[in-house]
Order: structure tokens, then C-alpha cells, then sequence
């Protein structure tokens, strides 16, 4: 089987953003490839450094929602990044030969140093953000790595490195991981902008189901529909957006609720909340079941290190035989 490596960053709770965007796709992929799935603690790291104590509690909150969703730890390696030390030598190997120009021209470095203000993010970690993401697929000779569109530029970057290093040594140890675009488009969040828990915009997993209805009350809908009796503009509607997510069979009866002003956005609202609630139970019964066995969690994740740390110590190993050093 070809190989996939994702991973996600443990800096807060899980959203439907990463639910739709990457977990719907992991389940399915651990069908078809040899998945390792990683809690991207460096990562994390890089962006929340004034606020480090609270990664460990996320990457264990993280991986319970993972396993909760249908991640299947007998199918799949879960491991965290910091415990398998080759990520961070990778990634000092190729700082040395990165050219700052490649990372600056990253568009998701320069659209969050834009939209971020609550962090310093002008620093050498968060620039160099690309080349530990280069060597965290890289790594493992990912043969497809699942990413959203704005993703790409980074995998275009990982496959520059990999070129660069073969060139560089004289010796083919590294390959050209391709992507795995997700079906799914971006979702966005309750202001309309990215569903991003840096923009605090999000509808989390675990919420409660009064705070999922409080949430999507508060959602950015059609402002051209002022009154009751305005005709709606579902295209434009981000509330029509979920409908045609979560629940594609209501998809033409809403667009009709909107377009001929038969119900107003605040009832609209309502029944997304009830669709959404229900479609997260299943997901909140496991939920509760593996907060009270995290002995079992950890051992999932020892056994993923383990398998993680022998296909990342080969590579390394390689790639110094390559360097001559």
C-alpha cells in the first residue's frame, strides 16, 4: 500500500472545519493507503510558544476526538511529532539549504501574518514553519499527503526540498510526495471568514448542544436580506453553506425557504442547529466512553511512536549517508 502522512496542529479543540476538511477523508483513506496521522506538537509550538502548557492537554483532547470520529488505531499510526526526535534533525538539514525567498512567497504565511494580531508571529520558528512540515513527509516517503487547496503551496515547497536535496547529495533519497485534494470546500466560520480557532470563529466537536445552538444563532448569513419578507440570496448565505454540507438532501427545499421568503433566517437557523446536534451524537457517545480510559490512549500512542521512530531513524540514517556526514 502507498503511504499517507497527515497531521494536525494541538492548539485547541476540534471544529467542523477539521471534521469536513480532513478527519471525513482519514476515515476513508485508511482503507485504501498506509496512514500515519500525527499530532503536530512542534507545529503547535511555533505559534503558541507564550502559551506552551496548554499543547499537552490538546494533544490528548485531539486524538480522543480522532478516535471518536472512526480514526482506527489497528488500521492507522497515530503518534505525536516531539516524541519522534528525527523531525526536528530533518528539519535542521534542510534550513541549511531553504532559501528565505521559498518561504516568504508561502501565501498562508503571508495571509496569516495579515489576519493574526493576538500573537508575535514575526519570527525564525514560524517562518521556517514549511521546512519542518518538508520534513515531517519527507521523513516517512509519504507517496500522497490529503491537504485543502490553501495547503498546496506548502506541498509544491516540500517537493522543491526534496529535489534540492537530491541534487545537492548526488543521491535520489527523497521523492516527490503528490496531494490529495479534499472533496470538500473550505468551511467557513461563524463571521464568514475560515473556520480557524486563531480567528475564534468556531463550532467545536465537544461543544454542548446549547452552545451549538447559541453559536450558529450568532452565524453570518445574507446581508442583503434585512426584513422578514426580503427575498434570500442562498449563494451568498453562509447558513445555506452548512445545509449543503451536512444534510445535501435539504439542499433545493432551503434554497426555495430563502429565495421565496417562506422562513426567516433566525428559524433557518434553528434547524440547521438541530440537524448538526444530531449528526455530532454519535460522536459525543464515544467521546464520553474514551475520556475515561486515557490509559488506553496512551498506549496508542506508544505503539505509533514506535513504528513512527523506526521508519523516521532509516530515513535519517539515509539521508546522513547521502551528506557524508
Amino acid at each position: 500500500m502507498k503511504r499517507i502522512l497527515s497531521g494536525m496542529r494541538p492548539t485547541g479543540r476540534l471544529h467542523l472545519g477539521h471534521l469536513v476538511g480532513a478527519l471525513d477523508n482519514w476515515i476513508k483513506l485508511q482503507d485504501e493507503y498506509e496512514c500515519f496521522f500525527m499530532v503536530a506538537d512542534w507545529h503547535a509550538l511555533m505559534s503558541e510558544y507564550e502559551d506552551a502548557h496548554s499543547i499537552p492537554e490538546f494533544v490528548i483532547d485531539n486524538v480522543i476526538d480522532w478516535l471518536s470520529v472512526g480514526i482506527d488505531p489497528d488500521k492507522s499510526t497515530l503518534f505525536i511529532q516531539s516524541q519522534v526526535p528525527q523531525h526536528l534533525e530533518l528539519h535542521m538539514v534542510f534550513s541549511c539549504f531553504t532559501p528565505l525567498g521559498w518561504l516568504q512567497r508561502c501565501p498562508t504565511y503571508k495571509e496569516q501574518m495579515r489576519e493574526i494580531k493576538t500573537r508575535n508571529l514575526s519570527t525564525y520558528g514560524f517562518l521556517g514553519y514549511p521546512v519542518l512540515q518538508a520534513a515531517d513527509i519527507l521523513l516517512y516517503k509519504a507517496d500522497k499527503v490529503p491537504v485543502g487547496e490553501d495547503q498546496l503551496p506548502h506541498l509544491e515547497l516540500t517537493r522543491e526540498i526534496s529535489r534540492r536535496f537530491n541534487s545537492l547529495y548526488k543521491r535520489k533519497i527523497f521523492s516527490s510526495p503528490e496531494a490529495i485534494l479534499t472533496e470538500s470546500p473550505r468551511l467557513l466560520g461563524l463571521d464568514g471568514r475560515k473556520m480557524s480557532k486563531s480567528y475564534g470563529n468556531t463550532i467545536n466537536l465537544c461543544d454542548s448542544e446549547d452552545l451549538i445552538k447559541k453559536n450558529i444563532q450568532n452565524m453570518f448569513t445574507d446581508p442583503q436580506r434585512i426584513k422578514l419578507t426580503d427575498k434570500g440570496h442562498p449563494d451568498i448565505c453562509n447558513v445555506f453553506s452548512y445545509y449543503s454540507l451536512f444534510i445535501p438532501k435539504m439542499k433545493g427545499q432551503v434554497y426555495d425557504w430563502c429565495t421565496k421568503a417562506s422562513l426567516g433566517c433566525t428559524d433557518c437557523k434553528k434547524r440547521l442547529s438541530f440537524f448538526i446536534i444530531d449528526r455530532l451524537k454519535p460522536f459525543h457517545k464515544r467521546r464520553q466512553e474514551l475520556i475515561k480510559d486515557k490509559p488506553k490512549i496512551i498506549k496508542i500512542l506508544e505503539k505509533g511512536r514506535q513504528k513512527a521512530t523506526l521508519i523516521a531513524a532509516k530515513t535519517l540514517k539515509e539521508a546522513r549517508e547521502a551528506m557524508g556526514i
